[in-house]
């Protein structure tokens, strides 16, 4: 942009962006989750990285992180009203995946006949 204002998709990328975020962001939009609930869904992440991604997303807006007063402590981490707003990306970005998923196939399935 030349009026000296960043790229409104680089800063979605800049938010959103990271290894973990998006699937984050998206295993979130089923309601919240602990911790290591939604490192076994995102992937398996390390400790250190998953932490490190959920407080960038806590810092931006996009999740909140919920303490709870009981022993042991109990943490969920849920979407914000704001992080909400991104459920159309995530979805999109979901059908799209599938949608190549399935061109890929197709193409590697018609290259072995």
């Amino acid at each position: 942009m030349d009026n000296g204002q960043r790229c409104p998709v680089e800063i979605t990328v800049d938010v959103t962006g990271g290894k973990w975020k998006p699937m984050i962001i998206y295993r979130l939009l089923d309601g919240p989750r602990r911790f290591g609930e939604l490192r076994r869904l995102v992937g398996d992440p390390s400790q250190r990285s998953l932490t490190m991604q959920l407080r960038e997303l806590e810092a931006d807006g996009i999740v909140a992180r919920a303490v709870f007063a009981e022993v042991p402590p109990r943490v969920e981490y849920s979407l914000t009203p704001f992080g909400h707003t991104l459920a159309p990306v995530l979805i999109a970005m979901r059908d799209w995946g599938a949608s190549f998923q399935k061109r890929r196939q197709s193409k590697t399935s018609e290259q072995t006949t």
